[in-house]
């Protein structure tokens, strides 16, 4: 026999710390409305719920698009409840995750308003904040926007203040941002910064700290500075590291350095050749790769290239690795150390 009588317990499906979704199309709009509210306690269910939503881009398109969620995100970076800000970043960084996420900041202003979060104290905060950069950086468009929003001087003075995990997170931006502009990196002393980072005891800081100065190293300015900070001797020491991320960072580093004379010679004179050599047999084609481009810069260079002449069979052997790429490099070292003036 059925009874009217109501029970007082929620169903075992509704989540108590999340605000109703409403249905359909109603939903982003009502949650915008929430995250609007004067209501603390509402603001922060409605955040919880839109942080599962926001993992479809479908929901993200709809948040930009149609909710205008974004302005009402922008306002919440700025609530002084640390677990709404907390939350406002993590909604971010989800977004950031899609394509749609990261056109619809740059067009909406989020980078500077994310800025103002550099100092937070809240650690998961902050975190939140630069895996929303990283994510962003991973576009042309966004590394372009974070550095034509002034922030690279910042980001390089506050990468040895950062926990471990965030300065990771900091290294991943700040590489994609230095092959577009490493200019004011340049000027705010990012080379000496990255020259710390490569003797982490963290493998992955010392492999992203590399690849950074590859970056940094693109430009003349960026060469010259490697050299005069007397950098190359620690990427040869790390062309032994026994993480091969390691190594093919450091051998990546080690060829854009190496292309002036003064970094040729500074790199032959710590006998950068034989751990080269010996990482062309390493079983990461990314290594076999930096590590042969390495040594083509090394080889043109006189002295290099007498030290090579003996390990031509070497590199014939690399003519038929599996990589296409390994190939191609092998043939173009064979023709530098063959080559007669």
């Amino acid at each position: 026999m059925a009874y009217t009588r109501i029970s007082m317990y929620l169903p075992p499906d509704i989540d108590p710390s999340q605000a109703a979704i409403a249905y359909g199309c109603r939903a982003m709009p009502k949650l915008n409305e929430e995250l609007q509210s004067e209501d603390l306690l509402t603001r922060q269910k409605a955040l919880m719920a839109l942080c599962d939503l926001v993992h479809d881009p479908e929901h993200v398109y709809e948040a930009i698009s149609i909710a205008g969620c974004l302005e009402s995100l922008k306002a919440l970076l700025k609530d002084r409840d640390n677990l709404v800000r907390t939350k406002t970043t993590e909604v971010l960084h989800i977004m950031a995750t899609h394509n749609v996420g990261r056109d619809g900041f740059l067009s909406h202003g989020i980078i500077p308003a994310l800025s103002l979060l550099l100092n937070d104290p809240q650690l998961l905060c902050r975190e939140n904040l630069h895996l929303t950069f990283k994510h962003l950086a991973q576009l042309p468009s966004g590394a372009r926007g974070i550095v034509q929003s002034g922030l690279i001087p910042l980001l390089v003075w506050k990468l040895p203040r950062e926990e471990e995990g965030i300065q990771e997170l900091m290294l991943d931006t700040l590489a994609p941002c230095l092959q577009e502009d490493a200019t004011e990196a340049l000027s705010s002393r990012v080379v000496p910064f990255l020259r710390e980072k490569l003797l982490s005891p963290s493998a992955g800081i010392r492999s992203k700290a590399a690849r950074a100065l590859t970056a940094v190293s693109i430009p003349l300015e960026g060469k010259n500075q490697v050299w005069q900070f007397d950098v190359i001797p620690i990427l040869v020491h790390l062309l032994t590291d026994q993480s091969e991320e390691v190594q093919a960072s450091a051998a990546g580093a080690l060829m854009y350095a190496a292309v002036t004379t003064k970094g040729k010679y500074a790199a032959l004179d710590v006998e950068a050749i034989r751990p080269l050599l010996d990482l062309l047999h390493s079983p990461v084609s990314r290594v076999r790769l930096h590590a042969l481009k390495a040594l083509t810069v090394l080889a043109e260079a006189p002295e290099g290239r007498k030290l090579l002449q003996m390990h031509v069979p070497t590199f014939r052997f690399l003519e038929e690795d599996a990589s296409e790429a390994v190939r191609r490099a092998a043939r173009v070292t064979i023709q530098v150390v063959e080559w007669k003036p």
